[in-house]
């Protein structure tokens, strides 16, 4: 039976729906977590401690793993483990994404870079070391333009500056927000920030999947909450996509030339896209890839998508993974999600109306992920939500009117 090896943080949601989609699937399963369980020793190959901080280490692990339980795929489930699972899987001779690939998805400059080498459409860019005097540059850039580090998740840190005052605040605050991580996780910072034209437009998301360097469009999502700074907190997203088919075709085309261009070829994708509105555009070469990561979408979102004959986003990755034809087709109902944002710092004392909003006609699902009694941190410095609602119907407005409806129904007490 394949044995597949899922390198999935302890802090992630995911580990049950991928865990779950291996055994839907019929094989083995594997998670390698960078915590130790308790029962790791009689768990017949079940987990396996990974230090993914130290990749030589994680690399010599799964070799070590291997040779006593042999893997057919390493599948990473966050940007944390990208960069072990391509080279581990080099060096088994698996599957995968060039290690150098994944660097650049998991540092925004070094995208940022390699998609202006390649032509494709970008908004301008400069950096700033931490310990530079931003007030020495601030007086020489465009405005507005957005802040962002180059190695966080789910817009934590990013910041919309409108003048030279706003961007010094921006750039203090993404310091100690960075200096903050180093201290007390010890987390790998990047001493650079990255300083980008604010492109004007909407935002959509393009989920999908490379095999052999082509893309198969799984889902674009439309985000139709505006994402104009100075925060960047991502709440709603619907499928399919409002755009006309010939907006559909150029976001398409363009993260699959963007994912060309860096190099990605196999495996989960989720690309960001800025449409431009025509008369204000600064190219005119159609929609501008924001990010770029090679894996699937984040938190629990991957619930908002079911394709036919029962599967699930993480079934489609695992059987590409294993090298097994995947089946793309979409359900007919437009679908979606809601990332509750966290309104404020505190303690999360408890949360009103759940009962309410889950019965909101068309509500599917309603799951509150930060346990009650937790300290909540909202946009720039944090970079969870409370939780997602999660709905279905007929048409994307339909959906989007449920999911602001059940939302609607919630109260949340933070103190």
């Amino acid at each position: 039976m394949p044995r597949l090896l899922l390198l999935i943080p302890s802090t992630s949601y995911r580990v049950s729906d991928f865990v779950s989609s291996a055994h839907r699937l019929g094989v083995d399963v594997t998670v390698g977590s960078n915590e130790a369980q308790v029962l790791e020793s009689i768990s017949n190959g079940g987990t396996i401690s990974i230090d993914f901080k130290e990749t030589k280490l994680a690399i010599s692990t799964i070799e070590k793993f291997n040779k006593k339980y042999p893997v057919n795929a390493i599948v990473a489930v966050d940007d944390m483990t990208g960069i072990i699972a391509a080279k581990a899987s080099k060096r088994l001779g698996l599957l995968h994404n060039s290690p150098e690939t994944i660097r650049l998805t998991g540092n925004k400059l070094l995208l940022r870079q390699k998609l202006y080498q390649n032509d494709l459409p970008s908004p301008t860019f400069q950096k700033i070391k931490l310990h530079d005097n931003p007030r020495a540059l601030s007086s020489k850039l465009n405005y507005p333009c957005v802040l962002k580090p180059l190695n966080l998740s789910a817009s934590q840190g990013v910041i919309r500056a409108n003048n030279t005052q706003e961007f010094i605040v921006a750039f203090k605050k993404i310091k100690k927000i960075l200096l903050n991580l180093k201290m007390k996780y010890e987390t790998k910072i990047l001493p650079e920030i990255l300083i980008e034209e604010y492109i004007e437009g909407e935002e959509v998301a393009l989920e999908g999947v490379m095999i052999n360097g082509k893309l198969t469009t799984l889902a674009i999502f439309d985000k139709p909450d505006p994402l104009e700074g100075p925060y960047f907190e991502e709440t709603i997203y619907v499928t399919p996509s409002r755009k006309s088919e010939e907006t559909q075709y150029l976001i398409k085309n363009m993260a699959e030339q963007a994912a060309n261009a860096i190099g990605l070829k196999e495996g989960p994708v989720h690309i960001e896209l800025r449409i431009p509105p025509k008369k204000e555009s600064t190219n005119d070469k159609g929609p501008c890839v924001i990010e770029i990561a090679a894996r699937s979408i984040g938190g629990l979102c991957s619930r908002s998508l079911e394709f036919i004959d029962g599967l699930t986003l993480e079934d489609i990755i695992l059987n590409h993974a294993l090298g097994k034809p995947i089946l793309p087709e979409r359900e007919k109902l437009s679908s979606g999600v809601m990332m509750i944002p966290i309104p404020k710092a505190g303690v999360l004392e408890r949360v009103d109306g759940i009962l309410e909003a889950q019965a909101t006609k068309g509500v599917k699902d309603l799951t509150i992920t930060i346990p009650i009694g937790s300290n909540v941190l909202p946009l720039p410095e944090g970079n969870k939500y409370l939780g997602f609602i999660f709905a279905k119907d007929k048409t994307p407005q339909l959906v989007e009117h449920i999911l602001r409806e059940a939302f609607s129904r919630l109260r949340f007490i933070i103190n």
